[in-house]
This record gives C-alpha cells, structure tokens and sequence, in this order.
C-alpha cells in the first residue's frame, strides 16, 4: 500500500538539493549509514518523496509502515536525535497520529511525514516498540 491520504493536510517539504547522511539507530543500538542522493528521490511509493520512511525503504532498512506510508498510523515512529530542525514541519494530523505511538519524545516524528532538506546529516533512531515481532521469515 502507498500513495497518498487525501483526508489530511498537505505537508509543506523542501528537498534537499546536495547528499547528506543519514545515520539510522536501530532498535538493537547498532547503527546503519545511508548516503541520500538528492536525484534518486523518492526511492519508492512509501511515504512523502524523501521522507525518512521513503530513505529506509529505499536503502533497504526495515521501518514499520502497517497504512503504507499515508499518515494513518502511528507505526513509523521515529526519533530523530540530531538535525530536527533541517526537517519539515509537522502537521496537525501527523501529530493526531504520533499521540497514538508508545514512548514519544519531543524528537518524535513519523517517519512518512518527516522530509529532512538535506542542510546537514541527521541521526535517527528506530525505537525497539516499533518492531514486528510477528513477521513472517523472522
């Protein structure tokens, strides 16, 4: 499932325009580095063009995505640790969503929504509530 919510706000997103990293904590606090390349935005149908959720997807990090990346669900909770304030900011409906998540902080995104411009490298955790323990082939 991908696409787009048309019941919710439009998110205002500027895209980066040079590459800049992005460091992925993961629940087990390993860590995982991704080169973002402004000219393979979007790397897929999940999530905002270049969101945090459409960079793990394309990089082939397992974010948890249960609506499809279309801010209807809470189960791409992020936090993002280092440059915030390079990301879009959120809306309304995204933080309707967020207030249904385990364990948010005020770092707290959803992954689907937050689109970093790029200014700088940003680090982001995968909180360990996030993950399907029921998944098939785990």
């Amino acid at each position: 499932m991908g696409g787009t919510n048309p019941y919710i706000e439009k998110a205002e997103c500027q895209r980066p325009t040079k590459p800049y990293t992005v460091t992925f904590i993961m629940p087990d606090k390993t860590e995982q580095k991704v080169q973002v390349d402004p000219g393979k935005i979007p790397y897929g149908e999940t999530g905002l063009p270049g969101s945090i959720l459409d960079i793990a997807m394309g990089n082939g990090i397992d974010l948890e995505h249960a609506c499809g990346g279309v801010c209807a669900c809470s189960t791409c909770h992020v936090v993002v640790r280092q440059g915030l304030e390079t990301c879009n900011e959120g809306t309304d409906d995204e933080f309707d969503q967020l207030d249904e998540a385990p364990a948010i902080t005020l770092q707290s995104r959803l992954g689907c929504q937050c689109v970093p411009n790029g200014t700088r490298d940003i680090v982001v955790e995968i909180p360990a509530v996030n993950i399907n323990l029921v998944k098939e082939g785990h």
